[in-house]
């Protein structure tokens, strides 16, 4: 990114939301005497998440099995990787898993089985997505390149008025791109713009860590069953892409119902000032939606991440309290007149998702 005006949130418009909504939230956990993080539920699920991504891998190594049955049990590494993402590495990055700082830490490092790095997803998704959600060149997650349109403020290209259907192709290649070009790409880009957060480490430590991390990575995943376990280079390869195929789709369709959607407004500050319409806490609600939230299988696999507006509001809360603490937020939402969106199923913000990116792919009245 190049260097532009840093975007402020409206100082003008009243605090008295948030105070208002802060102050039931924090009355709700201590009337329940609970702490904001996680609890015994969270721990369990994390072991479950864990062993849906690990033992699958353990059976391909270990048992002679038919390829099509490792093919299946790749595709179930995928989706305990989608797990341990959205429900663990997510909650400690974010510094909600537990109360001790060491397990946050921890459990956060479980993206580096995952193809990621904690530097750049901390920069990427705690600095840059909380604090500037939807506005354009500021909110990564907004940013696809030429290939996909996500907002009416990007450039119009031909290829665009097809995106609704190719789109699904691409979701599938999200954590494959983390692991072999993004982070470089990233950290990269991060140190040139002096971008970092709260005790993050020096640059050269951050680049070692980063090619230290991904030797290990390659290794486990594709050195250890080709030279070790002496599977086939090729069937290793598919069952890895396969893995990273079904992960991608899981994570890339719950993070597009939240904001690229219909519903959810992307906003620019203003050219001059760099100042916002919102405050950052309307901005939250006006930019972010929920889908599912009925849903007991929906909230307990994406780790609260069809709670975004809570998630928002409160990312230092674990997603365990978000189905509570939501009704809280709706409440107040409403009594301040202010939007709270929502989908009450996963298939109807899908589609919505999608009529959004025809809509995007449109030819605009004045090309850009």
């Amino acid at each position: 990114m190049t260097k532009r005006l840093i975007p402020r949130f409206s100082r003008k418009e009243s605090k008295e939301f948030f105070q208002t909504l802060n102050k039931r939230v924090n009355q709700y956990f201590k009337d329940n005497q609970l702490a904001k993080t996680g609890n015994w539920k969270l721990y369990l699920k994390s072991i479950i998440m864990f062993t849906i991504l690990i033992a699958p891998f353990v059976l391909i190594l270990s048992l002679n099995l038919s390829d099509w049955l490792k093919l299946i049990l790749a595709a179930l590494i995928g989706v305990g990787m989608a797990g341990v993402g959205m429900n663990v590495m997510h909650d400690g990055n974010h510094g909600s898993f537990s109360k001790y700082p060491w397990i946050n830490k921890l459990m956060g490092s479980s993206i580096y089985i995952l193809a990621g790095n904690v530097f750049n997803w901390k920069v990427q998704h705690n600095v840059l997505h909380h604090t500037y959600t939807n506005i354009k060149n500021h909110d990564e997650d907004l940013e696809a390149g030429i290939v996909l349109r996500f907002s009416k403020h990007a450039e119009w290209k031909p290829h665009h008025q097809f995106q609704h259907f190719y789109s699904i192709i691409l979701y599938g290649l999200l954590t494959l791109k983390w692991a072999i070009v993004s982070d470089f790409v990233k950290l990269n880009r991060y140190h040139k713009e002096n971008l970092s957060y709260a005790n993050s480490k020096s640059h050269s430590t951050q680049w070692v860590g980063l090619v230290i991390s991904k030797i290990l990575y390659f290794s486990i995943w594709i050195v250890l069953p080709i030279f070790v376990f002496n599977i086939v280079w090729w069937k290793v390869l598919i069952g890895f892409f396969v893995m990273h195929y079904t992960a991608s789709l899981i994570l890339s369709l719950v993070f597009q119902l939240a904001h690229v959607i219909g519903e959810a407004d992307m906003p620019l500050p203003d050219f001059k000032t760099g100042t916002m319409k919102n405050s950052w806490a309307v901005h939250q609600l006006k930019t972010t939606v929920n889908f599912s939230t009925k849903n007991r299988i929906v909230n307990w696999f994406t780790g609260g991440l069809n709670h975004q507006i809570e998630h928002h509001i409160f990312p230092h809360i674990s997603h365990v309290h978000y189905t509570k603490i939501s009704e809280i937020v709706k409440k107040t939402a409403r009594e301040f007149n202010l939007p709270y969106n929502e989908y009450k199923t996963t298939r109807s913000a899908i589609l919505s998702h999608f009529k959004f990116l025809k809509q995007m792919g449109m030819r605009p009245i004045y090309v850009q």
